[in-house]
């Protein structure tokens, strides 16, 4: 079957937002998967495709999977993690079918679709594929600041990998073609920059015992999906920031600088 060609009257811009589009495979397993990704990629336009710790790759397999999107494999880069592989991005939308903690924000790949379009216009905007055999840990979905999940029948809900990425992309597709007249978009700040305040929030805020020592990542889950949605840009990471070193101030020197409110008595003269 051919794929969806667009017409001319396409946005300048859809080619930019499918460029900007990386498709992340963490810990993938099986070599014929990856080439299979890659074919669903080039259907779809797509071309930047990232490794995170794969098993070792039988090239011969990929290929013979990847058929007309050599190319695709050719250029692909491998991570030792999912920080580093998505670091550059603005976005970073996580895939899952299971529920349960830490999943429960989760959108179908077309409603979200469009915000895809919209942010990948001037940033860089990854899809986070897990492994074939138990999808992303709650620790991949940390760096995650939105979740998907394909609909499905709820006897099989697991999808092949490389089916998942064809909905999930082909979704994205439609949706340069779809998008209304482009808005102003300004960059967010990247994964990196956002770790980064993430890791000073974290040492902060367990300075003041908001966070449980035992078990700190929990509720910075729950901010991390606060800011997540929120869209965070760099002069807003540098404002959050800056309160976690005021925040650390305070805590361990900063309070001893405070002077005791002095008290006046007005008398009767």
């Amino acid at each position: 079957m051919c794929p969806y060609v667009p017409t001319e009257d396409s946005p300048a811009d859809a080619a930019m937002s499918l460029n900007n589009l990386r498709i992340v495979l963490v810990r993938p397993q099986y070599s014929g998967n990856i080439g299979s990704v890659a074919r669903a990629m080039r259907n779809m336009g797509l071309n930047d495709l990232a490794l995170v710790n794969p098993a070792p790759i039988q090239r011969a397999q990929a290929e013979t999977m990847a058929v007309h999107a050599r190319e695709v494999l050719e250029a692909m880069q491998v991570y030792p993690s999912l920080p580093a592989a998505v670091g550059p991005c603005g976005l970073v939308v996580g895939t899952t079918c299971r529920t349960g903690l830490y999943r429960d924000t989760v959108v179908s790949p077309r409603e979200l679709a469009p915000h895809i379009v919209e942010a990948a216009r001037v940033n860089r905007v990854a899809l986070v594929f897990g492994p074939e055999e138990s999808g992303l840990s709650n620790d991949d979905l940390r760096v995650c600041h939105r979740l998907i999940t394909i609909p499905s029948d709820s006897g099989y809900l697991s999808l092949n990998v490389s089916q998942a990425v064809l909905v999930c992309c082909y979704e994205v597709f439609l949706a340069t073609h779809d998008a209304p007249a482009p808005t102003a978009v300004r960059p967010f700040a990247t994964v990196a920059q956002q770790e980064l305040m993430y890791e000073k929030l974290k040492h902060a805020l367990l300075h003041i015992g908001f966070l449980h020592t035992q078990n700190p990542e929990h509720i910075m889950f729950a901010l991390r999906r606060i800011f997540g949605r929120a869209a965070l840009e760099e002069r807003d990471v540098q404002i959050l920031l800056g309160m976690a070193r005021q925040i650390l101030w305070y805590a361990t020197t900063g309070w001893q600088n405070e002077q005791p409110t002095q008290k006046t008595e007005n008398h009767e003269s």
